[in-house]
């Protein structure tokens, strides 16, 4: 089954959406002018081990380096994402 990540600003979160409309996961932040912040990712258990947190997690790093802007990697699982992806580390405020 295919999945898109969508932001979705009135919940401030991303969403990975699954072909049938199912949201199998998400991760909240809260953003501002320079800067945003990752508080929360959730993967549905019937979801996990299939990779849908890390692209949420690259969805939302990239974004947020489109955007012009640093991170603050509050939730655990970003933290991680970051500590094993370099790639992202200088976008941590």
């Amino acid at each position: 089954m295919a999945t898109e990540v969508r932001k979705n600003e009135a919940m401030s979160r991303y969403e990975a959406v699954l072909d049938d409309g199912v949201v199998a996961g998400f991760a909240e932040y809260v953003e501002e002018a320079h800067r945003v912040t990752f508080t929360h990712t959730e993967v549905g258990e019937q979801y996990a081990g299939q990779g849908i947190a890390a692209q949420l997690a690259r969805t939302a790093l990239d974004a947020a380096r489109a955007a012009g802007k640093s991170v603050v990697p509050r939730c655990p699982y970003f933290r991680g994402y970051i500590d094993k992806h370099d790639e992202y580390s200088d976008l941590v405020a």
